[in-house]
């Protein structure tokens, strides 16, 4: 699915769509290749992309079907989408805590069987043995890490790069990059995982100060 977006004036949006068009070495993480943005662009109506559309802007679409087995309609919808050579990036941006601490699946009983399934797969793999169940707990940070899992067990070399803004006052935003490790670390713990983990190489971090992006 492509979804379209405004021209973002507030929080993650806003800030995702300004770093990508106007300043994108600030969204560059060290030790990859220089990233070439594929989305949100101002001429493609700033559209994010979820399901079957976000591998297609990839250029990954014989995935597609194992996509559908692995996860149901309506995944995780990107707030970016980029190549660096040959390495694909996904992005999940955010510029407060409160849209870190995501609600449970709202799935249906079929939808969520299938989610319940995806996660006990990437939890056997990852090795967690705690009982927090990841649909019900930061559920959205959970199944950005299932869709790394998913995107790399099939070679795809895929890139998971969170965006985690500085300095958003209008949002009570976080203004050091502290403060976001801190939240990462606790989600880490709640979902049962080690300091270092499989996907851990391939996780990784920017702290853009919203002030370079006004």
């Amino acid at each position: 699915m492509r979804v379209a977006q405004p021209e973002g004036t507030r929080g993650s949006l806003k800030w995702i769509q300004r770093a990508v068009e106007r300043r994108p070495d600030l969204l560059q993480p060290s030790g990859l290749p220089e990233i070439e943005w594929l989305s949100p662009l101002r001429y493609d109506d700033f559209a994010e992309y979820r399901d079957f559309a976000f591998l297609d802007r990839l250029e990954l679409p014989h995935l597609s079907g194992a996509l559908a087995e692995f996860w149901p309609k309506r995944g995780p919808q990107w707030d970016a989408l980029g190549r660096a050579d040959d390495r694909i990036i996904v992005v999940e941006a955010k510029a407060h805590i409160g849209e870190f601490l995501s609600p449970a699946t709202q799935a249906s009983a079929k939808s969520r069987a299938q989610i319940d399934l995806a996660f006990g797969r990437v939890r056997a793999d990852l090795g967690v043995s705690n009982g927090t169940n990841w649909a019900e707990v930061l559920f959205q940070y959970a199944n950005r890490l299932a869709h790394l899992w998913f995107l790399r067990r099939l070679d795809a070399k895929a890139e998971l790069l969170f965006v985690d803004f500085l300095h958003d006052d209008e949002m009570n935003g976080p203004a050091s990059a502290e403060v976001w490790q801190a939240a990462f670390a606790v989600a880490d713990h709640a979902l049962g995982l080690s300091g270092r983990h499989k996907l851990t190489p391939y996780i990784h971090h920017v702290y853009p100060d919203v002030s370079l992006l006004s």
